[in-house]
């Protein structure tokens, strides 16, 4: 599915990611773990094509080199980004932004299915179909901005920190979320501050120190690493 190898991204002479190599399977959860600036948030938009890396770098997914590729040609391919904020439009209805979610030539034909498939996944946003974005909740705000990403009908979605400023009850139903996504043959790579969460979910996880790739394996087996202890004390044990 996913394939990352050797990717650097500068911000001027700062390498806020050096040489990240990573994988993500077909139907899989892989969660990056990290604390504030460890070059997390920084990864997932190399990937999606918002920002450059340096020349060497290799960026997969399916077979197709998305290294170079325009972020709308990579949301064509495959691979759709949520950002940190969520990114809506604030003026428009929970009904029109999963609308332009199906922009893509290769969402616009199952428009509708994936319509239905969201909200059955998001029931709150059939509810609220007519409100605006910005009249949301936290946690239907980020419902709708996964929804929306989920209509350009993607193979992975890259997530990231979708958990914060969500009550804990919140940040369980939108896990539990994620889980029905994998299920539905999504891929998901996540950044997040939710360790206990994020591996309780995951298949296998990364863990980022000061822009490098430090500590991966099986989720449950990070759950137990002592850098991941060290890192996130609330991680379980």
């Amino acid at each position: 599915m996913l394939e990352v190898a050797r990717l650097t991204v500068r911000h001027g002479k700062h390498k806020a990611v050096e040489a990240a190599s990573l994988t993500v399977a077909a139907s899989e959860i892989v969660v990056i773990l990290g604390a504030n600036g460890a070059g997390k948030s920084t990864l997932l938009s190399a990937i999606a094509g918002l920002l450059p890396c340096d020349p060497g770098a290799r960026v997969m997914l399916s077979g197709l080199e998305l290294t170079g590729l325009l972020p709308s040609a990579i949301v064509e391919a495959g691979a759709v980004l949520v950002p940190e904020g969520r990114g809506l439009f604030g003026d428009l209805s929970v009904r029109e932004n999963l609308r332009l979610g199906a922009f893509a030539s290769r969402a616009r034909e199952d428009e509708a299915e994936n319509r239905e498939r969201v909200l059955r996944l998001f029931p709150r946003l059939a509810e609220r179909r007519w409100h605006k974005a910005r009249n949301l909740g936290g946690g239907e705000q980020m419902m709708l901005a996964i929804g929306r990403a989920l209509m350009a009908a993607p193979n992975l979605l890259l997530l990231d920190e979708p958990s914060v400023g969500l009550s804990p009850l919140l940040a369980g139903e939108l896990f539990r979320a994620l889980d029905r996504i994998r299920a539905d043959g999504i891929s998901v790579l996540l950044v997040e501050q939710n360790a206990r969460k994020s591996l309780a979910i995951a298949d296998r996880g990364y863990l980022m120190e000061y822009g490098r790739i430090v500590e991966s394996g099986r989720a449950d087996a990070l759950a137990v690493d002592p850098a991941v202890q060290r890192a996130f004390p609330g991680a379980p044990r």
